[in-house]
């Protein structure tokens, strides 16, 4: 197990340099990924929809077409799923900082610093959504840069956590 860890970690960072140098290519890459899985899971509902009775199997068949279809137009089209995905982050994290914004004005049962905490990072938040909106680009960088920092971290932790192990066995033994 240690050395499944250590092997794993070291992929883990490798890969995270890759995205952090990489970043638009990594956010391509997950798209790409994530409609292959897609594709798979349409066709398992398909599946179920057709051998297992119940009654929603017109509904699962259904679904399963749309969801092969939207995996494989996100499948031959990875940059504009990309784009789609950036726009949905960008409102998103719009609407959450307007969100926390009105929260630290109106919400009077918190201390002020906290008030003035939320207000903050909704202000942060909303800012990064308008660059986000404003330039596509940012936003698909910005997402692979995340990305890349998560994977180093765990990365980090993964390799880590086999050192560690490894030394322990030995004080033990």
């Amino acid at each position: 197990m240690r050395a499944v860890q250590v092997a794993l970690g070291i992929l883990a960072i490798i890969l995270s340099g890759i995205a952090i140098a990489f970043p638009g290519l990594t956010l391509v890459s997950i798209i790409l990924v994530l409609s292959a899985v897609l594709f798979v899971v349409g066709i398992e509902k398909i599946m179920t929809g057709l051998f297992i009775e119940h009654r929603s199997r017109f509904a699962t068949i259904g679904l399963g077409i749309l969801v092969i279809i939207l995996a494989g137009l996100a499948w031959a089209f990875p940059i504009a799923a990309a784009l789609v995905l950036v726009y949905f982050i960008g409102f998103a994290l719009m609407f959450d900082g307007f969100a926390r914004i009105i929260e630290g004005v109106v919400n009077r049962n918190h201390k002020s610093w906290i008030r003035g905490f939320g207000i903050g990072v909704g202000v942060l938040s909303v800012v990064i959504s308008a660059l986000i909106l404003a330039v596509p680009f940012f936003g698909a960088v910005f997402a692979g840069l995340l990305i890349g920092i998560s994977l180093l971290i765990v990365g980090i932790q993964m390799l880590a956590a086999g050192l560690s192990a490894r030394q322990r066995q030995n004080i033990l033994q």
